[in-house]
Formats: C-alpha cells, sequence, structure tokens
C-alpha cells in the first residue's frame, strides 16, 4: 500500500505549490528519503525546493495526513523492518529519519535503543547498510530526536548512534536546537547530521570549537564518553542564529476553536484550584497586569510538603508554550488560560493552535478527531527548525556534493 501528500508549506517559507509535484525550474536543492514521516513536517521544513523520492511511516492515521497534505506516489504505509534497499527508489541525496523517541525519552521506562519503538533505529540503519553495498546510501543522514538520547544508559544509545555512522563511512555532528527560537514553543531538539567521507566540506561550515549556542553541556558531555575513533570523526557545524522571533503564544489562540470548547465556570475554578500557591500568585499578578494574559498549562504529579503524591496545574505567563507532547502513555494534554482582569477563561489547547506552534501552515489539513490531531502535532518537527538546518547545512552539502560529481566526470 502506497499513499503520499503534495503541496503545503509554512506561510513564513513562501507560498503554497500549486500542484503536489510541481517543482520550480531547474535541478531540485536535494533529493531525499523521509522515514518515520508523521504527517510530513520534515518534508514541509525542507521546502518546494526539494524532491521526495520515498516516505515511509507505519501508523495509519499519520499516513492518512501525509496523504492528505502531501499527494499520492511516494508513502509506503509499512514497518521500516519489511522493507528492503529495493523499495527505495533512485539515489537520495539526504536520509532524514526521526525515529521514536518513546523509550529514549526521560519520561519513558528507560529502555532506549533496546525497546520496541525507539529500538526501530536498527532496522532503518540496515537499510542505509543495504543501500552502501550497492553504492545508492545517501550522501546525508540526519538523525532526530529527544535530548535523552544523549543520556539514555548512561550515554550509550548516543555512542551506539554514532558508532554506527562513523563505521559505515560517515562524518557527524550534533546539535541541539531549542525550536523557542523559531516558535513561541520551548521544545528542545537533538539533531545528528551526517555526511559521507566522499564530500568536500564547504569552507566555513564546521569550526574547530563547539557554538555554545547549539551545545548544552549534556551535549558536550556526551560527546567526552565517545572513543577516540569517534572523535576523530567528530564535527563541529557552523549553524548560524536565526533572526529574532517575532510571534507570541497569545497571538496564536482561537477565540472560537471548532475542536475544543471552552471551560465551564466549575471546570475553570477546579483547574485553578490545582494550582500550588506560587502558580496560583502567578494567576494573581496576570490579573492585575490590566490586559489580556495569555498561560499554557500542564497538569503534573508532585509530592506535597507531607509526601503525598498530587496533581498540581503549573502555569507559565512567558508568552511561550510547554513542550507539546503526545496525549498517550500518561502525558496530559496542554491547556491555555486566558486572564482578562478579574474574567479568567480556560480549555485544552486545540489542534489548529498546536499546528501553528509547529510552524504548520494554515492549509494544511489536520485529522478531525481531536486526539489524532494533537498527536500528529506533538509528535512531529518543528517545521521552521527543518528549513534552518536545511538552509545553513544541508543544502551547502548537497551543492558540494554535485560539485565533486561535475569535478569527477
Amino acid at each position: 500500500m502506497r499513499k503520499s501528500a503534495g503541496g503545503l508549506f509554512p506561510t513564513q517559507l513562501g507560498a503554497c505549490l500549486a500542484t503536489p509535484t510541481a517543482l520550480p525550474d531547474g535541478p531540485s536543492a536535494g533529493d531525499f528519503y523521509e522515514f518515520f514521516a508523521g504527517g510530513g513536517m520534515a518534508r514541509a521544513g525542507l521546502g518546494p525546493s526539494w524532491k521526495c523520492l520515498f516516505a515511509n511511516d507505519i501508523d495509519e492515521k499519520k499516513a492518512a495526513s501525509y496523504s492528505r497534505n502531501w499527494g499520492d506516489g511516494e508513502l509506503v504505509l509499512a514497518d521500516v523492518g519489511t522493507l528492503n534497499s529495493e523499495d527505495l527508489p533512485g539515489s537520495a541525496d539526504l536520509a532524514w529519519a526521526s525515529f521514536p523517541c518513546q523509550d529514549l525519552s526521560l519520561a519513558g521506562m528507560g529502555a532506549g535503543l533496546k525497546g520496541a519503538r525507539s529500538g526501530s533505529f536498527w532496522p532503518f540503519w540496515r537499510l542505509m547498510q543495504q543501500l552502501q553495498q550497492t553504492r545508492k546510501n545517501p550522501n546525508i543522514i540526519v538523525l532526530e530526536n529527544v535530548c535523552g538520547a544523549l543520556t539514555s544508559h548512561d550515554g550509550a544509545d548516543f555512542r551506539a548512534l554514532i558508532t554506527a555512522l562513523t563505521e559505515t563511512g560517515y562524518r557527524c555532528g550534533a546539535l541541539v536546537i531549542d525550536a523557542v527560537h523559531f516558535v513561541p514553543q520551548s521544545r528542545p531538539r537533538l539533531f545528528i547530521v551526517a555526511v559521507s567521507d566522499e564530500v568536500k566540506l564547504p569552507s566555513g561550515l564546521t569550526g574547530k570549537v563547539p557554538d555554545a549556542a547549539w551545545t548544552p553541556a549534556a551535549l558536550l558531555k556526551a560527546c567526552d564518553s565517545l572513543e577516540e575513533q569517534q572523535r576523530k570523526r567528530w564535527l563541529w557545524w557552523n549553524l548560524p542564529k536565526p533572526e529574532l522571533r517575532q510571534s507570541l503564544f497569545s497571538e496564536l489562540i482561537e477565540e472560537e476553536p471548532s475542536q475544543v470548547a471552552w471551560h465551564t465556570r466549575a471546570e475553570t475554578k477546579k483547574l485553578l484550584d490545582m494550582m500550588s500557591p506560587l502558580n496560583r500568585k502567578k494567576l494573581l499578578e496576570a490579573k492585575r497586569a490590566g490586559r489580556r494574559v495569555v498561560g499554557a498549562v500542564y497538569k503534573r504529579t508532585r509530592l506535597d510538603e507531607a509526601g503525598v503524591r498530587q496533581v498540581r496545574a503549573e502555569i507559565r505567563f512567558d508568552d511561550i508554550a510547554g513542550c507539546l507532547r503526545t496525549p498517550v502513555g500518561g502525558s496530559s494534554r496542554q491547556l491555555i488560560v486566558v486572564v482578562e482582569g478579574e474574567k479568567v477563561r480556560s480549555r485544552l489547547l486545540s489542534p489548529r493552535e498546536a499546528a501553528r506552534l509547529m510552524g504548520l501552515p494554515e492549509k494544511y489539513v489536520l485529522p478531525q478527531k481531536y486526539n489524532e490531531a494533537y498527536h500528529l502535532a506533538g509528535d512531529g518537527l518543528v517545521v521552521p527548525v527543518v528549513r534552518h538546518i536545511a538552509r545553513h547545512i544541508l543544502e551547502p552539502l548537497v551543492r558540494a556534493i554535485r560539485a565533486g560529481r561535475q569535478e569527477a566526470a
């Protein structure tokens, strides 16, 4: 069964394509495979000048969204473990793999790369090894996951990823990018960018020392734990800082959302009663602000002074949403609180608001069911982050690859 999708891109990135297969005149910026594709957010971030040769996901509901938004042709709905290199058409410049994070997440059970979900990296990697045997392996590979991948099993899972890449003829480096630089959502994620030994790196694309903006202490510690041979093949990518973010969380809020309803007064009071004294103080300050204030709320289980576990509603009023989560496995869904003087309203974050927080365009078609739409957004990539990486690292690499081929011809 094959499905795919076509032609919607974030408004920040330019106009939408008229047709799913339309491309600008001339060669594409790059050809790519999109694994663990979800709703196609990597595809959206790469942009219309990139050509998708193949996309894959195992989730039927996500695949349906991919198909609705990207047309038919490229998506294969299947377990990545059932695929072989013969299933992958052409020869791609890039393979993007945002493999499942649940077993690497700090909220997970700690199975790591041996888990049933995050362990799906290995079947993907088997495909890359098969392609290498026929010299069709992509020159660039991007792995994306939660920052827990740096510390899972005391760093052993991170070392396993880097070992897989470096032993297969790739040099690699990593970046931790918080989406808050691009959208009003706090969402740090790990991006490992690997490039084949055969590619001559453009001048200035890498540096001798890490950039503190994209290299937190956890990444430095993980790098320090690498073996000598891995360190020799390590790269520090030069990624410029983006322009100052202009959007605010409060600007993304719908007054009359279609898929969620505002809480009753009793429901709002129940939510506010879950707040600790510190969070109630934040609410009081918001009431005194003399203007409309929007807060983002998550319910979390905390220990009180007596050591008893209680569900607390924790709010932030910095015009930034908390990191979107998938509403499964006990994770709560994000709520919003709108304060206008003494008037306080609350409700769940709407799917469209969640999509906006991921940088998706208004024309992106979301599932009609709330949980499916929220899950699609919460489990995806922040589109402008992908675009930033593509513009400043991936596209220069593809230009270098093509220049090398011309020299060799």
